[in-house]
């Protein structure tokens, strides 16, 4: 009686290493293509603009500490975003975004 759980219990490691069955291939079917046509005034997303921030007026802060934004005098509405920091997904074409890196330094100034 022992014996045969023995070799049940020797065995289990190995069935676990066994590979699982391929799965079944799926069914194709053959459909034409429906032609999409654009709504005039729907959009899924918003236009950005190239440069609507002016964020390349403030170029010369890059490499800097981020603490020079409070003093760039900046007269719009910005955001600095702290390495690896959290930012919220709401897109404004004119807010300056200044990203810091991982020793507090701004390397990229866009809008957003």
């Amino acid at each position: 009686m022992i014996r045969p759980l023995l070799v049940l219990a020797a065995l289990a490691p190995l069935v676990a290493c066994a590979p699982a069955p391929a799965p079944a291939p799926e069914p194709v079917l053959a459909v034409d293509p429906v032609p999409v046509t654009p709504v005039a005034g729907i959009s899924g997303l918003q236009s950005r603009e190239p440069d609507a921030c002016h964020a390349k007026d403030y170029v010369s802060a890059l490499g800097q500490p981020g603490s020079v934004i409070s003093g760039l005098g900046l007269t719009r509405d910005y955001r600095v975003v702290e390495y690896r920091g959290i930012e919220p997904q709401e897109y404004d074409p004119l807010r300056i975004v200044f990203r810091l890196d991982a020793a507090g330094n701004i390397y990229n100034i866009d809008c957003g």
